[in-house]
Formats: C-alpha cells, sequence, structure tokens
C-alpha cells in the first residue's frame, strides 16, 4: 500500500476522532449548564392543580351550588402517526359509544395538541384513565354544578369558560369562592406521557371559601313559579320579584321572570341575564306615594283625619291637568292614600319645602346606591331641588320625575314599616372556610333613622287600610291582615310616556301588626285585562302571601282558622252582644258599622289586630299596638264614651285566647 494514501486515511481517523472529542468535551464540559437546562425543560412540565371553588347555600344550609370534578382528555399530534391517532379513536369509542369518526375528525387539525374528550365524568372515567396510549394524557378539569337549574339564577350569576364568577355572587364573591391553585412539576417522556411526578415541587391547591345567603330556596322557589304564571297570565313581556325581611333588610328571594339555566348560560341572551331588580330603573308611580306621605307627615304638615278638596277628580295644576280615576271632590288624608288620590298627594306636597322633600327621600335611600352584595347596581336618579321645575315636586309626590331600582324602593318600604330604621339589603348571611369555621358573619347593618316610630306606625295603619278599604283588595288574605300600596305607572317609550305600555306594581307586608315579610311585584307591560296594579300585582302578591304563610309554621299557627274563627263579643255597656258580634264577625271577615255605637269604646279583648283595626278605624279612634297575636288588653275601657281622635293603646299576646267571649 503507499504510504502516502496510509498516512492520508490515518490523518483522517485521528481528525474524526478529534473532532468527536472536541464535540462530547464542548457538550460535556462547556456547553454541559445550557444543554442541561434545555433538557431539562422538554422533559419537566409544570402543572397547574386547579383549586376547588367554594360552595354556595341557601340560609337552611341547601346546597345551590358546588364542584363536580370532571377530566379532560387531550393528545399530543406532533409525534402520532396516522395508526396512533387510529388507535385512540378506536380505544375512546368503544368506551363511550361515540363514533371512531368523531374522535378522528377531532384529530385531523394542524395543532400539536388537541382535546378528545371535554369534562368527562361518570363510570367510564376510571375505563378511559386506564388506556396507556401513546401521546394520550389527562386533566383535572372541573365544572360548576348549579343544583336547581334555573332557581336562584339571577341571585347565584354562573361560572365562564375560565371558571371565573360572572354575574350574581358567583362575580361579587369572586376572592372568597376561587380559592389558590396549586402546581406541581412532572417529567415526561418524548411522546410528552407523564413518567412521574416530582414529589417536592408539589404545592396543594387551597379550596375557596363557601358562602351562606339569606336567601330561602323555599321562599325563591313559591316567588319564581308564581311570578312565571302572572307574566304569562296577564300577557306581560317580563316581571320581577323581591321577599324580603323588613326587620333587618336581609332579601329570602329575589327573582326575573324570564330566568335562565346557569348550567348552560351561553344560551340565553345578555337581556335575560341581567339582574333587573338592581341594574333597571323604573318610575314607581303610585307606589312612591307612601314615601312622599311620611315625609309630610313626619314633620306635622297634615292629619291623617283632615279633608282635602281633590276637584272632582280633575285638577289644573299650573299649566297642566293632574286626574284621579274617582271622581271624589272631598276626602281626608287616610282616604287619599288608600284611594291612591294624586290630587290629593300633590296639594300635599306643596306644604313641604323642596330641600326638606328631597333630604326625607334621600335618606329614604334614593339616589344612592344601596350597598347590597350583587353586581351591576345603578343609583337610579333622584334630582336635587336646584334641577327642579315647578312641577317636579308634584310629579314626584306620585311617583313621576324619579326613577328607582327595585331593590331601592322595597328597602325604604322596610324602613317605612319597621319603626323608621334603614338597614342595609343584605344576600349574604355568613362565609365560612372550607372546614366550616366561620370567616365573616354579616350583621344587619343600621344606616341611619329616616322618620320615626309614630310616623312609621301610621304608614303602617294607612297601608293596611289601602288593602282593607282602598286600591290594594285583591291583596286581601282570610285572618291575616295585609298592608300594602299599588302602584301603576306609565313607561317611557321614545321619549314620551306610552298611552299602550305600563308597570304594574303592588308592595306589601304581613303580618301587618309585626311584619316579617315585605314582597315588592312589579309587572312590566301587561297586555291582557286590567293594568293597574290592583288588578295585577296584587294578585300575584296574595298568591305568594299564602304559600309563604302555609310555609311558615309560626305565622299559620298564629293565624289558623282554628285560632281566628273564635266569635269575639263588642259591648257599649248594654245587653246587644248578640248584634255586636255580628258587626265584625261574619263569613267575609267584613264588619256591619250599624251595629257599632260611634260614641262608645267596645271590648276588644280576644279580638286580632286585623278586627280590632276594622273597627277602631270606623270609629276613628286611633291606636298603638304593643306586642303581636291577639289583644288582651286595651288602654279605653269597654263601654267608656269616646270622641273621635283619641288614641288606644292595644296589648297582644301570640296564641293567648283565655277569656275570650265566645257565641
Amino acid at each position: 500500500m503507499n504510504i502516502n494514501r496510509l498516512l492520508f486515511l490515518l490523518f483522517f481517523i485521528i481528525a474524526g476522532f478529534g473532532a468527536v472529542i472536541a464535540r462530547l468535551a464542548n457538550v460535556q464540559i462547556v456547553k454541559n449548564e445550557e444543554l442541561k437546562f434545555y433538557a431539562t425543560r422538554q422533559q419537566t412540565s409544570l402543572e397547574i392543580i386547579k383549586a376547588e371553588r367554594g360552595l354556595i347555600y341557601d340560609k337552611n344550609n341547601f346546597l345551590l351550588a358546588y364542584n363536580r370534578n370532571d377530566i379532560s382528555f387531550d393528545v399530543y399530534l406532533k409525534n402520532l402517526n396516522e395508526k396512533g391517532r387510529d388507535t385512540i379513536a378506536k380505544a375512546f369509542s368503544t368506551v363511550t359509544g361515540k363514533p371512531v369518526e368523531h374522535y378522528l375528525k377531532l384529530m385531523h387539525t394542524s395543532r400539536n395538541n388537541v382535546c378528545i374528550e371535554k369534562k368527562a365524568y361518570g363510570e367510564y372515567v376510571a375505563k378511559l384513565k386506564e388506556l396507556k396510549l401513546n401521546g394520550l394524557s389527562y386533566r383535572e378539569d372541573p365544572t360548576r354544578i348549579y343544583q336547581y337549574n334555573s332557581l336562584a339564577s339571577h341571585i347565584l350569576g354562573y361560572i365562564n369558560t375560565d371558571y371565573l364568577g360572572t354575574e350574581g355572587i358567583e362575580k361579587y364573591l369572586e376572592n372568597e369562592l376561587k380559592g389558590i391553585d396549586g402546581r406541581r412539576s412532572v417529567l415526561k417522556d418524548a411522546r410528552n406521557n407523564i413518567v412521574t411526578v416530582i414529589e417536592t415541587s408539589v404545592v396543594q391547591a387551597i379550596s375557596g371559601n363557601n358562602v351562606h345567603l339569606t336567601i330561602d330556596r323555599s321562599v325563591q322557589t313559591i316567588l319564581e313559579d308564581e311570578l312565571r304564571k302572572g307574566v304569562e297570565t296577564f300577557g306581560a313581556s317580563n316581571g320581577l320579584g323581591i321577599v324580603m325581611n323588613p326587620a333587618n333588610g336581609e332579601v329570602l328571594a329575589l327573582a326575573n321572570m324570564e330566568d335562565f339555566n346557569p348550567n348552560s348560560y351561553n344560551q340565553s341572551s345578555d337581556e335575560i341575564r341581567r339582574n333587573k331588580t338592581v341594574t333597571d330603573t323604573y318610575e314607581p308611580g303610585s307606589t312612591f306615594k307612601s314615601l312622599s306621605l311620611a315625609s309630610i307627615l313626619d314633620v306635622n304638615l297634615c292629619r291623617l283625619d283632615e279633608s282635602i278638596f281633590v276637584e272632582n277628580g280633575k285638577y289644573n295644576f299650573k299649566k297642566i291637568t293632574i286626574k284621579d280615576s274617582h271622581g271624589e271632590s272631598n276626602l281626608t288624608v287616610r282616604q287619599i292614600f288608600a284611594k291612591s288620590s294624586n290630587i290629593g298627594l300633590s296639594k300635599l306636597s306643596q306644604r313641604i319645602d323642596n330641600e326638606s322633600f328631597y333630604v326625607y327621600l334621600r335618606n329614604f335611600g334614593l339616589g344612592n346606591i344601596s350597598g347590597i352584595e350583587l353586581p351591576g347596581e345603578v343609583k337610579g336618579t333622584l334630582k336635587k331641588p336646584g334641577a327642579w321645575s315647578e312641577y317636579t315636586k308634584s310629579s314626584m309626590s306620585f311617583g313621576y320625575e324619579v326613577a328607582v331600582t327595585p331593590i331601592q324602593l322595597i328597602t325604604a318600604y322596610a324602613s317605612l314599616i319597621n319603626g323608621g330604621n334603614l338597614f342595609k339589603p343584605s344576600i349574604v348571611k355568613r362565609v365560612t372556610e372550607p372546614n366550616g369555621s366561620i370567616k365573616k358573619e354579616n350583621e344587619p347593618e343600621f344606616i341611619r333613622k329616616v322618620i320615626s316610630e309614630s310616623t312609621s306606625q301610621k304608614m303602617r295603619e294607612l297601608l293596611i287600610l289601602a288593602v282593607e278599604e282602598g286600591t290594594g283588595k285583591k291583596a286581601k288574605i282570610n285572618d291575616v291582615t295585609i298592608g300594602g300600596k299599588t302602584g301603576t305607572a306609565r313607561q317611557i317609550v321614545q321619549g314620551k310616556y306610552s298611552k299602550e305600555f305600563y308597570n304594574s306594581s303592588f308592595i306589601g307586608f304581613f303580618p301587618a301588626d309585626q311584619p316579617k315579610y315585605l314582597i315588592l311585584i312589579v309587572i312590566n307591560s301587561p297586555s291582557k285585562a286590567s293594568y293597574y296594579g290592583g288588578d295585577v300585582a296584587a294578585p300575584i302578591f296574595r298568591e305568594i302571601s299564602k304559600k309563604i304563610i302555609d310555609l311558615d309554621a309560626e305565622v299559620k299557627k298564629q293565624h289558623s282558622p282554628a285560632v281566628n274563627n273564635i266569635k269575639v263579643a263588642f259591648t257599649n255597656g248594654s245587653n246587644n252582644d248578640v248584634q255586636f258580634k255580628n258587626a265584625i264577625n261574619n263569613s267575609e271577615g267584613k264588619y256591619n258599622p250599624e251595629y257599632l255605637n260611634k260614641k262608645v269604646m267596645p271590648d276588644l279583648t280576644g279580638a286580632t289586630v286585623r278586627e280590632a283595626i276594622k273597627v277602631l278605624t270606623y270609629l276613628n279612634i286611633k291606636y298603638e299596638i304593643t306586642g303581636s297575636g291577639r289583644i288582651v288588653k286595651q288602654s279605653i275601657e269597654p263601654g267608656t264614651k269616646v270622641n273621635s281622635g283619641v288614641t288606644c293603646k292595644l296589648n297582644c299576646e301570640n296564641n293567648n285566647i283565655t277569656g275570650v267571649k265566645t257565641y
């Protein structure tokens, strides 16, 4: 062999080995740390451990929203050939029963990763987890479940695709509910399969806190069912309702009709998902008269027995005409309220100065956010006196030129009937940690004193009268005294008051002697029969109230027919007990005034508050009531001669029927 060729070959062999050695030295020594970093990054993946979202309960610990531990399956397509894809498709089809073509179609994409089974749950999840196929992986993908579908949907809100709270409590208390995600590092092979979890890297997730609402699931169900029936019965475009405990501002139920299912929220429009009880305003009409009259009464600018000329139903005020639906000539202030006279309220409103009237309405919470724990709340419209026209105060007195949200109006009414105390409305009772310990307990939040106890008492009397003898008769319930006010207001359409579209409303409370439930009903654009609040909203209120009374054992027992059928005798010092019994006891629960001597105090012992109020109102005797239930003591002795306008103090006790006169 030629020595030169041998040397040349040897040189190349040595050079080749030298290059390999140099390359190895570069990889192992020079770039060791850099390449080690890239290798670790390629083989190691950081995974998020999703925190479990907090649960939502009603006031009686019924679970309203919880999480389902679903699993989603992904395929890494980069290094997967057609045979591998076919294997995965057939394996999934065998377990789930879906066509092979379904899975092949999903994997026919230019993306590196694809989810071929999203949020799987149930029996076949375990079988899918057992599949050990190249490129296949799975991950926790929880689903928020709303136990009762559309129930309380506008209260709860919903979770979006990023598992974040959207609308309702889910959004308002997102930071409490969401928890803190954990993380872990996992080692993967070249095919992206998890080989092992690096235990030292695991940071456990912290579950979110649980929320307990003031909502009563049963009352919420009643409200939604009856609202739905009412909207359908009266051909309305929509309706809403709120049930509140007036003693502390706690919301027991809140609903918009139509509602939506948070489990499939994307099937409903934004319009339907909007919570109109806090986001929409309307001119309340005659339900506002209670606030107007309370402001006037609280500064002693009128008397309830004072007579006002109401212009036979048509009043030319400056350059506008104010009308009543009736043609009365003179009405007392009591009658003005009971018959809902626009003219009467307009005249009375002129007695209070603009600034004082504005301050009262502001103190009732109008023109300001109520602070309820729901997103999207608006302030409403309450113009400052400097922006009032010469007609504004008159218009406001019967519910125009002022815009309120439903939550503002019912909150104001709560203070109207609870002694004059304004409380912040609340829908959250407490927040608890995952272990059950209480993180935050919400106590009733007193805001301010709006009117005196005396004015509040007068307003309760007037609201009872409005139901017993006035426009709210269709809200009456046998054996339970109801107080309330109707409202009918024209809607503004294209900048003008419509003659076709109305808001029909009723707000009422019971038991009237010690209010436990305050209910607001607003029906939008009823198209069948009447559009008056007394004809549309009042009957819906009545049906809701009857079902709540059946539900509430305490109220039901206090006002049960077994107790109220007891015959109560009234006497004027003569032996005409049977006649005086007939004055108030009959099948319709009405009284016959002809049996009562207007100059003599009757015996009210054993009567219900409702019965006593009827008689004293007819006799023009003022009253103050202490306690609840039946009357056990009266300050003016039976048979005493009385003058109209005197005050009789009545003491009541629950279920005390000892000594009741019976026939």
